[in-house]
């Protein structure tokens, strides 16, 4: 690509917004030139609106330190100076909702990392080793929107990237029922230890509403397109038991499944090490080049030696066994 796509940040001061600036820096196609977030922040160069709230392990970019942000509900101003979004903000779903609409009507696109328009029946949610094809309903979308190349495209809830992929891999062995408990850390809930103190030594047996995501979406994701919106799979009957615990970084599942067509371990161990998809074949620059890897070790995956597998968009999968 000779010039790089002009990259906006809504809701960039908070920890996800933060999270799309570290993980686009030095990106070959993109580049972070807007920032925008709360009145309270706007004005500000970047640096000096997030003072000592920046979150992340690595530094904060040099190239956004002396961004000065927006308005974020300056939707126009915003959106003549980038070429897509990518949405981050901390408002009501209805709020979000509303928003991220306004930005695709101005004719650009949105990749959200909110939950508000992921039941949205023309908005994809999309995993893209899984379910590229769901971007189909995007010019459904386009129509309803009134827009030419203004659009909403959504990500799924943190807690199912680790076990939707295999129910994807393993699809040809047909999974009818499937019991995952999850352990979340608290960057999922946009915090630190700093910030969130009484987690420490602690775990917290609910996090409101994970468990309904964590059950319903990976059905989205595996369902198919029927006239322009997206018909979620009748199968597998998923029930999750979601846990926060005291990782900073990095969710971890323990999941048991169930099939229809009983496989051997081989054969699943060999289904899920060569499972890729579209980001793979095109050869995207943030894609992991083996989607999923399998640890022979007992005592892993680990937290601490496989959350950056694949500079984290990787899955790690161990202790592949038959119930006795």
């Amino acid at each position: 690509m000779s010039e790089k796509l002009k990259v906006g940040i809504l809701g960039g001061t908070g920890m996800v917004g933060q999270r799309f600036i570290s993980l686009l820096e030095d990106h070959p196609w993109f580049e972070v030139v807007t920032i925008a977030a709360s009145a309270r922040s706007a004005g500000k160069r970047y640096e000096d609106a997030v003072g000592s709230r920046w979150k992340m392990t690595t530094p904060m970019p040099e190239a956004v330190k002396d961004i000065v942000v927006m308005n974020v509900n300056e939707v126009e101003k915003v959106a003549s100076t980038v070429d897509f979004v990518f949405s981050a903000v901390d408002m009501t779903k209805d709020e979000i909702r509303a928003i991220e609409e306004e930005y695709a009507k101005t004719e650009t696109p949105v990749v959200s990392n909110n939950s508000a328009h992921r039941w949205t029946p023309d908005v994809p949610m999309i995993i893209p080793e899984i379910n590229p094809e769901h971007a189909e309903v995007i010019e459904a979308q386009k129509k309803r929107l009134g827009t030419k190349k203004g659009f909403i495209a959504v990500k799924p809830n943190c807690s199912i990237q680790s076990y939707a992929p295999l129910l994807a891999a393993w699809k040809e062995f047909e999974p009818t029922e499937v019991v995952a408990t999850t352990y979340q850390a608290i960057s999922g809930a946009g915090k630190t230890f700093k910030d969130w103190p009484e987690m420490e030594g602690n775990i917290i047996p609910y996090i409101g509403g994970e468990e309904e995501k964590s059950e319903q979406e990976p059905l989205r994701i595996l369902g198919k397109v029927v006239d322009g919106k997206i018909e979620k799979a009748a199968a597998p009957l998923i029930t999750t038991q979601c846990i926060r615990v005291p990782v900073l970084n990095g969710h971890t599942a323990a999941v048991f499944i169930r099939f229809n067509k009983k496989p051997t371990k081989e054969q699943l161990i060999e289904k899920m090490v060569s499972f890729s998809g579209e980001p793979q074949a095109l050869g995207l620059p943030s894609a992991p080049k083996q989607f999923i890897q399998y640890l022979e070790e007992d005592n892993r995956p680990q937290v601490t030696m496989d959350v950056d597998y694949e500079r984290g968009m990787g899955v790690s999968i161990g202790r592949l066994r038959e119930d006795t």
